[in-house]
């Protein structure tokens, strides 16, 4: 989830510096004949990519705090431990770089063209939402593994939610656990989320979840 979100932000995020730049530097449009200080509805245009871009940033925040506070309630779970140190030390990288490279990109809209102050607000904003977020994160010990009667859930950098419902198979293939379900749909999440202590005690516990009978455990110990 978090790779699409980051690609479809570069799918907008490309246009609308492309227009900024038009726009801020007063270079000629001619598709439309006019220099780009003068773009017809470029108020309208620059709105509605800053909406565009901040809805797509509010969804990740959304999915990502609701994550934290679901596996946050421990006694609701049947298992219940926070990711490993490796991988919660991956997680604070990559938010930090994210948060960085989210700053940079909307400071860059707004030093070209004041004009485009929202596209820019609308990639700040979840800078420094990345920066609360790991702060909360790593205060109350939050980036965790749930496992419940019906669902695993894995929430650090982005949600991971895998029901038990239509579950087929489970595997591990290098660093990745896998879950196979009917249709040929699968779905994953880092083996390095599990602390390495906790492996034996953590596949144990999701086969008591499961009916083995209709669910294959390959190279799991």
């Amino acid at each position: 989830m978090n790779r699409f979100i980051n690609a479809l932000l570069l799918f907008i995020y490309f246009p609308t510096l492309l227009i900024t730049i038009f726009v801020g530097f007063d270079l000629p449009i001619q598709i439309l004949r006019v220099p780009g200080s003068e773009l017809p509805y470029k108020e309208y245009i620059f709105m509605g990519l800053g909406i565009l871009i901040l809805m797509v940033n509010i969804r990740r925040s959304i999915r990502r705090w609701m994550g934290m506070r679901i596996v946050g309630k421990v006694k609701r779970f049947k298992w219940n431990f926070a990711v490993s140190p490796e991988r919660k030390s991956r997680v604070f990288t990559y938010l930090v770089l994210e948060g960085m490279i989210l700053a940079i990109a909307g400071s860059a809209l707004y030093i070209i063209s004041k004009d485009a102050w929202l596209p820019a607000l609308a990639l700040v904003l979840p800078s420094i939402d990345n920066l609360a977020f790991m702060i909360m994160g790593k205060q109350r010990d939050a980036f965790r593994v749930g496992l419940s009667s019906k669902a695993l859930i894995v929430a650090d950098r982005d949600v991971t939610l895998l029901y038990f419902t239509g579950l087929r198979k489970v595997s591990i293939h290098q660093q990745t656990i896998y879950f196979d379900y009917i249709k040929e749909l699968q779905l994953s999440f880092p083996l390095d989320c599990i602390q390495p202590e906790m492996k034996d005690e953590f596949f144990a516990q999701l086969k008591d979840q499961v009916n083995t009978d209709k669910v294959f455990f390959s190279k799991v110990s």
